[in-house]
């Protein structure tokens, strides 16, 4: 069973759970997905041992989510970037990052939005409702954007996310 990108979204929102996973339909609502796709992505999850199985209530596998965010992420679902267009700034150009990193003259990357309220290039998101839900929770937004970081920063940029994740992911074990 292949992962798909979809799910390292799922996990990420799971991360910010811990151990009181909330029910499918409210992590549907929260990812802008359907129950059916939250449920496939925790089993596909499960199967690439990015969460624990039943006997652990589906809980992250950070040490797993870790190693894969940081050494597989960029291999696994690499980004694609394409025309200048409207959307949710991702990467060094949002939270937390975009405080850490001075932008250079170049448009920033953006996830297309027809939403969104900033310029920038084009960068394929983790899936397609991720800067609705993105916005609809800044914490989640940051793992995106750090993930986003990981899959198509400049070293130092890589460097930064990747501290600020593995924080973020240590800061949730119990």
């Amino acid at each position: 069973m292949a992962l798909k990108s979809q799910d390292v979204a799922v996990v990420l929102k799971l991360c910010e759970y811990g151990s009181k996973r909330p029910p499918y339909s409210r992590l549907a609502y929260e990812l802008c997905m359907s129950p059916s796709e939250v449920h496939a992505a925790v089993k596909r999850a499960q199967a690439s041992h990015l969460l624990h199985g039943a006997e652990l209530a589906q809980k992250p596998n950070l040490t797993a989510i870790e190693e894969f965010l940081v050494h597989g992420l960029k291999y696994a679902f690499p980004a694609e970037r394409g025309e200048p267009t409207r959307g949710v700034p991702t990467g060094y150009a949002a939270p937390p990052l975009r405080k850490r990193i001075a932008a250079g003259g170049e448009l920033p990357p953006v996830w297309p939005y027809a939403n969104g309220r900033h310029r920038g290039i084009a960068f394929e998101p983790l899936y397609k409702m991720a800067p609705a839900a993105a916005l609809l929770d800044p914490a989640f937004y940051e793992y995106l954007a750090l993930a986003d970081a990981l899959r198509d920063g400049r070293a130092r940029e890589r460097r930064i996310a990747e501290a600020m994740l593995i924080r973020r992911l240590r800061a949730e074990r119990p």
